[in-house]
């Protein structure tokens, strides 16, 4: 994952981009102004991160921005860019499509954008930006098409020796931010055409019985072509199958959509439009199975040729319907918090409201308290205490006074005393709520405990631990297994501006539960049966029940599923099985089983299980922690063959063949989450933190740049010096000596960068 700094780069990039683009004339009769100056209210509020697909051009040098038909012959600049401006290309077409199975929708976008703001005689490279909706989704595939040559990504796996770590850049690829995918198209000729086709996955929303599902589609008045208003073509093309021979009805559209096909269990529709500006929202659209009542089914599904485990697959889905959505739960909470060293700063601020808005969300009824833990364990109160607005208020204040970084990181002690405290609960669901930053030698250890632990609660209903990890350095699967283990669910968030969202989303799904200890009769029958997750979690109301498994021999025509509702009474529903003939389970369910034998992997150390998931990662394209995503380039070559014509000799003719080169260019960044990093966590590192040494000259560079931009709010280079009269006569000494001794290395070099409105 990228660090916030190339997440500040970027945003910077893409405001200096848009400053940088009022260079480029497009001629009397464009329709389109170029981008305004922003004002300061609008860039406190305006995110430059992409609210759709976007293609930048990445400039290093502004002296190639230009018009490439109609070149304006603009003064020459001098300098660089650093880091690059990134000016967003102009879209000439776009189309989706979207197939919705079950609780996944999968998403092909295509789009062709045209490198309008380079000059015909230069080239710059291309920045690809994907925000896919959620975080629970997974990239496919990217393929870029263009003169005589093309790009795509595949999925390899790479040896341990560490060589393509130090190959790969952020630059090149990978996730700006963790729903944000991003590539470079290297040295795109000016003027031309480029054509994009990205795969990704995305989980549907589900509550309260509707389905809805959100695609970036909102684009910036900007990328419209400049020019005469030309109309132009945007495209959706949607199918929902629900596969579980159920009706499905229609409720909400964002774009007018034409219904093209209606069948049971099945829609079809188009959205098709002419306009002269793109979309300025996102495609939402919502639908339901038109019943009250808990449904679901189990699908089956043969092996093929190509599939790694041989076994039968079966998978199991079981939706709460509104009925049991409307029952509340009673709820003993525990939030259990790290508060070691590396929580510091605002890691520990942001976390302090997470919980703090946690609090304000429980019922009456529901009862709480807090743990602190570092090397030792701090606890609001000896007991648990009823949620009143007088005992949130004591423990806001306790929250604010104890939640001080500080110490190790002693994740076992505070889980022991955690399940202890919860234990011989009867008329109330005890829920654990585990924060943490960081990663310890002990994890396994910990599963088994916790293991043999909740397994000794007997008939109660043993604590469910929701696990909740922030920054790169925790164990996300460690902490994925013990939530696993524990009937919960885990969440994350990679920075610290997320983690009051992120936290929300995982309590308002704990809160949600309407089933417990669930359990599914009818499979000991089965011979080689596996089944995943291998402790049957809660259902909740904000997302279906999913089950899944190889196995050998014939399955049963249905599958007994009981539990024990909100008002402690028992549920029993009967399932039908039906072989899944139109839905691909395989790629419907392929991330989540990746991430639950990765878990698996981790925990038993097993190299064999290693390999599956890496065969797995490839053949479906979800990206794992076994598997590196590269970049492949396929060019066009003309070689020409002399030949002679037969029967009287007229002299050689040459014959013009074409083929094609492919060869792998770059490797991208692990795309992984990864397994944690114990040194950062001993070292008290807080998450983000990536140390490193610059040298004198880039030292001095940095001072210089951050100087001039403090003071004159842009850049500074040989030709603005003089002509900003804000900057003072130390720092134009220090610019003049830097661009001298360095060949004018340094911030970027444009007066009308630098110098605009002054």
């Amino acid at each position: 994952m990228s660090s916030s700094g190339d997440g500040d780069d970027f945003t910077r990039g893409v405001e200096d981009g848009l400053r940088l683009s009022k260079r480029i004339y497009f001629g009397k009769d464009r329709s389109v102004a170029p981008p305004k100056p922003l004002t300061p209210m609008e860039k406190a509020t305006r995110s430059f991160y992409p609210a759709s697909p976007m293609l930048y051009a990445v400039i290093f040098n502004p002296g190639i921005v230009d018009n490439p038909d109609v070149p304006s012959y603009q003064p020459h600049v001098h300098g660089r860019c650093d880091p690059p401006a990134l000016i967003p290309l102009q879209m000439n077409r776009i189309q989706l499509q979207l197939e919705c199975y079950l609780d996944t929708a999968f998403v092909t976008m295509t789009g062709s954008w045209r490198l309008h703001c380079v000059m015909a005689s230069a080239a710059s490279d291309c920045r690809l930006a994907i925000p896919m909706g959620g975080l629970q989704g997974s990239i496919l595939g990217v393929e870029v098409e263009l003169t005589r040559k093309s790009y795509k990504t595949q999925l390899v796996v790479m040896d341990e020796k560490g060589e393509a770590e130090s190959a790969a850049k952020p630059e090149d690829g990978g996730f700006l931010k963790p729903h944000i995918f991003t590539l470079t198209i290297p040295q795109v000729d000016g003027g031309s055409n480029i054509s994009v086709k990205v795969r990704w996955s995305q989980k549907l929303i589900y509550k309260d019985g509707d389905f809805t599902l959100d695609v970036p589609f909102s684009f910036p008045e900007y990328v419209t072509p400049a020019g005469k208003k030309l109309t132009k073509k945007e495209k959706i093309q949607l199918s929902v199958d629900v596969g579980l021979g159920t009706e499905v009805v229609c409720k909400t559209a964002s774009h007018q959509m034409k219904e093209q096909k209606r069948v049971v269990g099945k829609l079809g529709f188009v959205y098709e439009k002419e306009v002269l500006t793109w979309s300025s929202s996102n495609f939402v659209f919502t639908y339901q199975v038109p019943t009250s009542n808990a449904f679901g089914g189990v699908l089956l599904q043969s092996p093929s040729s190509l599939t790694i485990d041989q076994k039968e697959f079966f998978s199991l889905f079981l939706f709460p319907g509104t009925d049991l959505s409307k029952k509340v739960i009673r709820k003993e909470v525990l939030f259990v918090v790290d508060i070691s060293g590396s929580m510091k700063g605002r890691t520990i601020e942001v976390t302090k409201s997470a919980i703090i808005a946690a609090l304000s969300k429980l019922d009456q009824g529901d009862s709480f308290n807090i743990m602190a833990f570092n090397d030792r364990t701090y606890l609001y109160s000896s007991t648990l205490e009823l949620a009143t607005e007088e005992a949130s208020k004591k423990a806001t204040d306790w929250i604010g006074m104890n939640f001080i970084p500080g110490g190790g990181t002693n994740m076992s002690l505070a889980l022991s005393q955690a399940v202890e405290m919860l234990s011989g609960i009867k008329q109330s669901i005890p829920m654990i709520f585990f924060l943490t930053d960081g990663t310890v030698e002990d994890e396994r250890q910990i599963c088994e405990v916790m293991t043999k632990q909740l397994k000794n609660q007997g008939p109660e209903l043993c604590p469910r631990i929701y696990t909740f990890g922030i920054g790169s350095f925790c164990n996300h699967y460690f902490l994925r297994m013990l939530a696993m283990i524990g009937r919960g669910h885990f969440e994350y968030a990679f920075d610290a501006d997320s983690i009051v969202a992120r936290m929300g989303m995982l309590f308002s799904r704990a809160a949600s539960t309407v089933m417990m200890n669930i359990a599914i009769d009818g499979l000991d029958d089965l011979d080689a049966l596996q089944v995943y997750p291998s402790v049957t979690l809660d259902l909740c109301s904000e997302g279906p029940l999913v089950v899944f498994g190889h196995y050998r021999g014939g399955f049963p025509d249905t599958l007994k599923v009981t539990g024990i509702l909100a008002d402690m009474s028992n549920f029993i529903i009967d399932l039908k099985v039906q072989r899944a003939k139109e839905i691909p389970v395989d790629k419907v369910l392929a991330k989540q089983q990746i991430e639950h034998y990765t878990s698996q992997a981790w925990f038993s150390q097993d190299k064999k299980l290693e390999e599956k998931v890496a065969k797995m990662s490839m053949q479906s394209g979800v990206v794992s922690e076994y598997t590196r995503m590269v970049l492949l380039e396929t060019i066009q070559i003309q070689e020409k063959h002399a030949s002679t014509s037969s029967g009287v000799k007229k002299g050689k003719k040459e014959s013009i063949e074409i083929r094609e080169k492919c060869e792998m260019i770059k490797v991208l960044q692990r795309l992984g989450i990864g397994f944690g990093n114990l040194v950062a966590t001993i070292e008290n590192m807080p998450p983000g933190y990536e140390p490193k040494l610059p040298d004198q000259a880039e030292m001095l560079v940095r001072t210089a740049g951050n100087c001039c931009v403090n003071l004159c709010g842009k850049c500074c280079c040989m030709c603005c010096i003089q002509a900003c009269t804000s900057i003072n006569d130390q720092c134009a000494i220090l610019v003049t000596q830097i661009i001298t001794g360095l060949a004018f290395l340094g911030c970027f070099a444009c007066c009308e960068l630098c110098c605009d409105g002054q």
